[in-house]
């Protein structure tokens, strides 16, 4: 696979090389340079597939990994065609924008990454991962986790959580797990895309939590799957709501949406009940707004946005989702997303027939 494209120079490159010609696409109009921001949560997806849609499509696609809130702020601000975030947006948040469809894009797992020399494997449920980012277990040779991991040499020394920095779907969804299975949790702390962590140290995105679990021993954080394991990082299982220690994977996380799903598609699918499913699984969406006609934008940009998230959820680009440690969409999330851009309108009319 190739690495990750983080670069702002990178992606305005592309843009460039995007705009010298007049190629089009496979509906004879003009390729077009469309531009998105947020979660970094599914970058390693989306770069893959921006660039196999470019590919495809002649229309290039700059992303800015800048977090699920910065996302949502840019789409607010209308300077960007779509936001990406872990996190689906209130009925609060709603209300202060323009109408907006949620399309989910894959799903993805958070996982629980550690440094710990010679532990190579760790279990944990999810109330003792509520009290190390409480605070309230303070070492690694504390009495709960021993127990739970009686063959490994946990060390008596000090725990250090790593959190994200920056407004992050990745916290949400982290964070509306605990709420689910900590009580204490959910009356202190609560969810939600920044939250005052009581202990521990910051870093920003993704990349920023697996860089300092790697580089820091006695660490552990909470970092999207690719991440850790792009960094070789270890992470825990994580006992679910039936009392299995499951780790993620594509079987895991999709076990974990096979509840219903509704016409919005926003839904939470952490702590899930289903049987062998991963306890910090997540959707991740594209946020576009439902009129297209919106700061001086075409009805051809209207028109490449649209084909971009259509390629998403084709089978072509969902069989990519396992090469880069995620799951595909169920199919009934693509049938669902795919009526639903049926409602997107440019001065009124729909854009798909």
């Amino acid at each position: 696979m190739k690495k990750i494209l983080l670069s702002i120079v990178t992606l305005t490159f592309a843009i460039v090389l995007a705009s010298c010609g007049s190629k089009t696409n496979d509906n004879s109009r003009k390729a077009q340079q469309l531009s998105g921001a947020g979660a970094t949560f599914p970058l390693p997806f989306y770069n893959t597939v921006f660039e196999q849609f470019a590919e495809t499509k002649g229309d290039a696609v700059a992303y800015g990994g800048i977090g699920s809130g910065g996302g949502v702020r840019n789409l607010r601000d209308k300077i960007i065609d779509f936001a990406g975030s872990d996190a689906f947006l209130t009925d609060k948040e709603m209300a202060d924008m323009n109408p907006v469809i949620h399309i989910p894009t894959c799903m993805g797992a958070v996982v629980l990454a550690y440094n710990l020399e010679g532990v190579e494997e760790l279990r944990l449920t999810g109330e003792i991962i509520a009290d190390i980012f409480a605070g309230n277990i303070k070492m690694w040779n504390d009495e709960r986790i021993k127990s739970l991991n009686p063959q490994a040499l946990l060390p008596n020394e000090a725990i250090i959580p790593v959190f994200r920095s920056d407004g992050s779907g990745t916290t949400f969804v982290f964070t509306d797990y605990l709420t689910k299975v900590s009580q204490m949790w959910a009356s202190k702390f609560g969810a939600g895309k920044s939250v005052n962590f009581p202990v521990g140290q910051a870093a920003k995105g993704n990349p920023g939590v697996a860089s300092v679990i790697k580089q820091t021993r006695n660490s552990i954080g909470y970092v999207g799957s690719e991440y850790a394991f792009a960094q070789k990082i270890a992470y825990a299982k994580i006992q679910n709501s039936n009392g299995e220690f499951v780790a993620p994977s594509s079987a895991s996380i999709s076990a974990a949406a096979s509840g219903e799903i509704p016409n919005d598609t926003r839904t939470s699918i952490t702590n899930s009940a289903a049987k062998g499913a991963y306890p910090i699984s997540t959707f991740t969406w594209m946020i576009i707004y439902k009129e297209q006609n919106y700061s001086d934008r075409s009805k051809e940009q209207a028109m490449a946005t649209l084909d971009l998230i259509q390629y998403i959820l084709s089978d072509e680009a969902q069989k990519i989702t396992a090469f880069v440690h995620y799951a595909p969409l169920p199919t009934k999330a693509k049938e669902i997303s795919l009526a639903n851009l049926k409602t997107v309108t440019y001065n009124g009319e729909a854009i798909l027939q």
